[in-house]
């Protein structure tokens, strides 16, 4: 706008205040910013955030909705054309359009129409906002949103009477790989700064503890935007309905959406 600040404005000071701008794509700047921030905190080594790449791109193959429909290699995802910094193309979310709508019923109506083979329960729902933290500590993990994920989550959690451990899939806002592996931390799946451990025990994928992003994420499944988040909703109730075809979780009961 030319006649008011633009809202992004406060978070941008921080990673400015940090680590500078560059000429390049905002976003792609905050995110690893923070995933430099990572780096520097706990020695990760930049590779781990490629892996969420890999998988994602990985898990997409067998989903018929995904805009990616091609397998990668660690390798291709590491040396695909540089974004920002250590962030590749592949470890981005594409350019994407989409539309996506959902139906939500009453208990009652669920059983007038006898739908409670198909019906999904939410438990719990939790919206968070900027925390002062957000802008107080010069923090680039922060800026882009760790405390209001974790926040929002341990209130879902307490809501839904549930653990982490007691989830089977999840979707989450992989917008760049930084994201996903951020979220990790923030959603209490394993301690702040030990994601590259879950990464290690292949707990993000299938075969470990939960299958994190079966559609591809935001990364390759594509990431319309507004209607991100009912994709994501989608492809939890296909899950939990065992509709999800070749990537279904096996047994998926408890599904979370972030």
């Amino acid at each position: 706008f030319a006649d008011r600040t633009n809202p992004m404005d406060k978070h941008l000071e921080i990673m400015i205040n940090k680590y500078g701008l560059a000429s390049a794509p905002v976003a792609p700047q905050m995110f690893a910013s923070a995933g430099k921030e990572h780096m520097e905190k706990y020695g990760t080594n930049p590779e781990y955030f490629a892996k969420i790449a890999w998988k994602n791109h990985s898990h997409s193959t067998n989903n018929p909705y995904s805009q990616f429909q091609k397998e990668y290699t660690l390798d291709e995802v590491l040396h695909s054309r540089k974004i920002f910094d250590y962030l590749t193309v592949l470890q981005c979310c594409p350019t994407s359009n989409g539309a996506a709508a959902a139906i939500l019923a009453s208990e009652e109506f669920v059983k007038r129409h006898k739908l409670q083979p198909k019906a999904v329960e939410i438990l719990a729902q939790v919206m968070a906002t900027d925390y002062p933290s957000t802008f107080e500590e010069n923090s680039c993990m922060k800026m882009v949103g760790y405390d209001m994920t974790k926040k929002a989550a341990e209130k879902c959690f307490e809501k839904a009477g549930l653990k982490p451990t007691d989830v089977d899939v999840i979707e989450l806002h992989d917008c760049f790989s930084v994201n996903e592996f951020i979220t990790y931390e923030a959603l209490g799946l394993c301690p702040e700064g030990r994601a590259c451990d879950l990464i290690d025990r292949g707990d993000n994928t299938y075969g470990g503890k939960w299958v994190i992003n079966p559609s591809g994420g935001l990364i390759s499944k594509g990431h319309p935007l507004g209607a991100t988040g009912l994709a994501q909703c989608a492809e939890l109730c296909w899950q939990l309905r065992g509709l999800a075809g070749k990537r279904q979780v096996p047994g998926a009961k408890v599904a979370l959406q972030h």
